[in-house]
């Protein structure tokens, strides 16, 4: 493996590398909110940014973009317009969103100049994980300590107006899939430049069987039978060994009480399907009828559980923080590894031209992926570099025991 990490701008340092040598672009690129005031982040990277990251990349190599949900359409334009070919959007669905409202009715009683009467007052004294107004920072860590002051409407406009806001919780983010345009068909590209596939097999999710339309098997067994139906009448049949997980699909999520709540609940014993309201469906587990007219149906055998764990769950931990990473909007480590693994070939090169503090590189580095990262900031690039450091190491010491 190996790292090289450049203070400065992209637009500068991208044209220093070669052509077509790099087999992944993944990155976290500002989202144009002037998120807490920060300068990197008044603008959309244009066009030019990934006209040249095109130039760079390899044909056939992906390019994973995060965005913004105010913002992403202008992102997706900028890189489709730069020569990219846009392939999907995945879904980071989080739990840790902390909404930036405007309370409309404070705001109106603060242009009165009129005082609020304190109703009760809250002691803050807790740690917890947040995230800015849209959503960037999935692990940025924060206490809150003090005293609270709930307050009520002075004036009766702002009484009208009580429990209004501005803004929505944040939930979700955009990752924009992209590639390079091939050379040939597939099979060409990915046997001259080892680009242009996807690794479908080494990003499955779970234990299950993902076949469409047909019988699906989540028993955990070391054989699987599948039925294929069309209408009710049995077309063939199918057996063989259980493959290795669930296909990866365009949704990602991060486990959170607040995101699995929303996925229907699968009680084995009973064999029925809870919707996650605790009320019985109506439905049988062992022959869930999928309402595509009647194609398929499900075996959910004697495993139940949330249907969250048939997609892939990058949960966030604290752990960043404790490497010294003051950058607001830092993404999951276990989410940046997933990523990383998806679209990038044995031994490939990852570059990153937005680096921030290294998520995706210690990411790559874990993965055993080589990397290239770029940023403005001189802080951050050090930052980055210790994130590295600390998983350069902890891949000698895996090395040295004998674990992977």
């Amino acid at each position: 493996m190996s790292n090289k990490l450049h203070h400065g701008d992209c637009l500068e340092v991208m044209p220093t590398l070669d052509a077509d040598s790099v087999d992944a672009i993944i990155s976290d690129p500002p989202y144009g909110l002037s998120f807490m005031g920060k300068a990197w982040d008044h603008g959309v990277p244009g066009e030019v940014f990934w006209r040249e990251a095109l130039r760079v990349a390899k044909p056939g190599a992906h390019l994973l973009a995060f965005g913004g949900t105010r913002t992403f359409h202008r992102l997706t334009v900028a890189i489709e317009d730069a020569g990219w070919e846009i392939r999907d959007c995945v879904m980071w669905v989080y739990g840790s969103g902390f909404p930036k409202s405007h309370d409309v009715g404070k705001g109106i009683d603060k242009a009165a100049g009129a005082e609020r009467e304190v109703t009760e007052r809250r002691t803050l004294n807790n740690n917890r994980f947040a995230t800015s107004g849209d959503g960037k920072a999935q692990e940025q860590y924060r206490k809150f300590e003090g005293n609270a002051n709930i307050t009520a409407p002075a004036t009766d406009a702002a009484r009208q107006w009580q429990g209004w806001g501005t803004a929505l919780k944040p939930a979700w983010e955009p990752i924009i899939v992209a590639r390079k345009p091939l050379i040939g068909t597939v099979a060409a590209n990915v046997l001259a430049h080892g680009t242009g596939g996807i690794n479908v097999d080494g990003c499955r999710v779970g234990d299950t069987v993902e076949t469409w339309p047909a019988t699906r098997s989540y028993g955990g067994g070391t054989e699987y039978a599948f039925t294929h139906t069309t209408n009710g009448v049995v077309n063939s049949q199918k057996t063989g060994a259980v493959p290795a997980g669930r296909w990866p699909a365009n949704l990602i999520h991060d486990g959170s009480d607040e995101v699995t709540a929303g996925f229907p609940i699968l009680h084995a014993s009973g064999n029925k399907l809870d919707v996650g309201t605790g009320t019985d469906a109506g439905y049988d587990a062992s022959s869930y009828e999928i309402s595509y007219g009647g194609r398929a149906s499900r075996d959910y055998g004697s495993k139940g559980g949330s249907a969250a764990r048939f997609f892939y769950c990058a949960k966030a931990s604290k752990a960043d923080r404790d490497e010294g990473n003051n950058h607001p909007t830092v993404k999951p480590t276990a989410l940046m590894r997933y990523l990383c693994k998806l679209v990038t070939p044995h031994n490939g090169i990852i570059l990153d031209p937005f680096m921030g503090s290294g998520s995706t590189g210690k990411a790559a580095t874990l993965e055993r992926f080589n990397f290239i990262g770029i940023d403005l900031s001189a802080e951050y690039v050090a930052i980055a570099q210790a994130r590295i450091d600390a998983a350069t190491k902890q891949i000698a010491e895996q090395l040295q025991y004998g674990s992977s």
